[in-house]
Order: structure tokens, then sequence, then C-alpha cells
């Protein structure tokens, strides 16, 4: 089955609006868990305008399922890797004021930039993803530098969904088999939500796994977020 990867960031977002220390980002991971996700992410920026780094360092304390760090690989990205060695880093190639991820690597134009990378945080044991568009050739191209997975960026599957999906999964498809026939493992994030996912996790038949946040925190305002994880879930059995 697709493992879900519930992002905790919007929490982190609500608690940092007022200060304090509400909602408990640390207690919240653990619902998220208790409720049947199968890990969580998060995705510290430097400005910590939502996950702190400070947050890493406590939820690698608690987190008992896989912890998986986003993140532009700066030197602060990296000696927070070497310190907390969670089990996956997901590199992706965000400015520092982006407001959210809107691209993949190139990963040919920054294979200098990567390769050193990839090497250091295998050797630490650190399982190495790469956020890429739905290309075939970035996705060859993360093969050679050595990361162990890749994470399809879903936005633009997210927004032509509703116009024609079977226009919209096709280079998802044809992405994922060459992934696959490249030994590497698939993840997929970005607008991913209960309307679009089942759809993706069914013509990616070798997907790993999904990293979802923001449409899953905004469901659990309606629905409770114990119903809401078992709702996604259901779209990934």
């Amino acid at each position: 089955m697709t493992r879900l990867s519930v992002n905790i960031n919007k929490i982190a977002t609500l608690r940092n609006a007022r200060g304090g220390n509400n909602p408990d980002v640390i207690k919240m991971a653990l619902d998220c868990e208790r409720f049947g996700a199968q890990g969580i992410t998060v995705h510290p920026r430097p400005d910590e305008r939502h996950i702190r780094y400070d947050d890493v360092i406590q939820l690698k304390k608690v987190v008992t399922t896989e912890f998986n760090i986003e993140g532009y690989p700066d030197e602060r990205y990296l000696k927070l890797i070497r310190e907390v060695k969670p089990e996956q880093a997901t590199l992706v190639p965000d400015a520092p004021d982006a407001i959210t991820s809107n691209a993949g690597w190139d990963i040919i134009k920054n294979a200098s930039l990567l390769t050193d990378i990839i090497a250091e945080l295998k050797e630490s044991k650190v399982r190495v993803s790469l956020f890429v568009d739905p290309s075939p050739r970035m996705i060859e191209a993360a093969a050679k530098l050595g990361a162990d997975r890749i994470e399809l960026y879903t936005e633009p599957f997210a927004s032509e969904f509703s116009v024609d999906k079977s226009i919209a999964i096709k280079p998802y498809m044809e992405s994922a088999k060459v992934a696959h026939q490249l030994g590497m493992g698939i993840n997929a994030g970005h607008d991913l939500d209960l309307r679009n996912l089942k759809f993706l996790k069914d013509n990616l038949v070798h997907l790993d796994e999904v990293s979802i946040g923001h449409a899953l925190i905004c469901d659990a305002l309606y629905y409770g977020l114990e119903n809401t994880i078992q709702l996604y879930l259901r779209q990934l059995q």
C-alpha cells in the first residue's frame, strides 16, 4: 500500500499565528501517527514561519514512523539532517522566500551542487529523495546522481485533473515507469486531496509514498483529524 506521510507545517503555522504552543505541534504529530499516518513530514524554512528548527529536533525524539525532512540543501538544512538523521531527506529547489514549493529541480543544471550532497547524506544512512517535475530526462539524471527516490511535483496534475484527468496523469505515468525501471522509489506530493488522490494512486502502481499537508489539514477542520487521516488512507488502499 502507498504510505501516507502527513506534512504538519500548517499546524505550526496556526500555532505561530498567536504565539504560545496551541496547537501543540509535537502532540499533533503523535496524534497523526496514532490515527494511522505512516510518516511525518516537515519543511523548515529559513524564516521559521511554520516549522521551527527546534521543532525538528524535538520531533525526532518522539516520531516512531518515517520522519521526512524537506528543504533546500543549504548548510543550515544539511546541519539539521546530520544532527537528526531522519529516515528520508527530500531536497527541494526552493528559494528562501518561496511561499511553497512550485517547481522541481533542474537536475542536469544543478548536478555539481547535488552530487556531493547526495553522497554525503547516503553515507549518513539517510534516504535521499529529489523533488522533480514529471520529466523522464530529469529522473534519469537523478538516478545517475545516486538519488534513492524521486518525489513527483503534482501541482500540474492537480490543476489539470478537473479538466481532463487522462491528460493530467499521462506524464506522471511515464515518469513513474522510468523511475521504477531505474530502480528508484517513487513519492508524490503537492495539491493532492480527496478528489484526485485515488486516481493518482491507481495509475501509479509503484507509488511508494505521498506527502500531504495543506489539503489534509483543511479537510480536518470539517471532518476532524482522525477521520480525515482515515479518509486519505482509504484513497490509498
